[in-house]
């Protein structure tokens, strides 16, 4: 089954890149564009996409409504933020509205797949090169938005914690500790229902709010 990409920005130039790239792998497929946030929301309630490519900054509705529109109950979709990061204030408010994903613009094809196939399976990118950094960013500048203990936690699951937020994917995760890759998914799903978190990427921001990652 092919994977149906929606893509969301104001320049046709970047959407007609982005579709070019993503077309040319044979398991992916772009049922849409917009060139707006309000025409984001319409096309992808419509269509109903795997994916959605959802740049920041767009006329009448902006990445982070777009994402609390989208990506919320009671039906979400999953959404990528694609972000030039270092004037992007608003990318913290899309994490925490539930973005399964960041993308530099300039990040190149290979990331950009990479970043659609771990939406469509459920996972989220968590790569150094991108949401780390991120991550240290908006930690700097925001108060912990969370008070969830991680007394909460066992000591195996802090340790999945950590390396979720230093950018691990489940298969690096599994190397690391000793376990095996369903063993990772089991308690990834249990530590996103103790912190009550969406995804990896709000799982990933938690740790680094309160400083979890500090603690090796």
């Amino acid at each position: 089954m092919s994977i149906r990409v929606l893509i969301a920005d104001d320049q046709a130039m970047i959407r007609g890149g982005l579709r070019l790239i993503l077309e040319d792998q044979p398991d992916i497929t772009v049922v849409g564009e917009a060139s707006d946030g309000v025409g984001a929301v319409a096309e992808a309630r419509r269509l109903r996409p795997d994916v959605c490519l959802v740049d920041v900054r767009m006329p009448r509705l902006d990445g982070i409504e777009v994402t609390r529109a989208l990506a919320g109950p009671p039906n979400p979709l999953r959404v990528i933020v694609v972000t030039t990061f270092d004037l992007d204030e608003y990318v913290y408010g899309a994490l925490r509205n539930g973005a399964v994903g960041f993308l530099l613009k300039d990040a190149g094809p290979a990331l950009l797949v990479e970043a659609v196939r771990a939406a469509h399976n459920g996972d989220a990118l968590v790569s150094p090169s991108v949401t780390l950094r991120l991550l240290r960013h908006v930690t700097a500048t925001a108060r912990p938005a969370s008070a969830r203990p991680a007394a909460r936690l066992s000591a195996r699951e802090l340790e999945v914690v950590r390396a979720i937020a230093r950018g691990r994917t489940n298969q690096e995760v599994a190397a690391e500790l000793f376990i095996s890759l369903s063993t990772v998914k089991s308690h990834v799903s249990g530590i996103q229902n103790k912190l009550g978190a969406r995804n990896r990427v709000e799982i990933a921001a938690w740790a680094w709010e309160n400083r979890i990652i500090e603690g090796t």
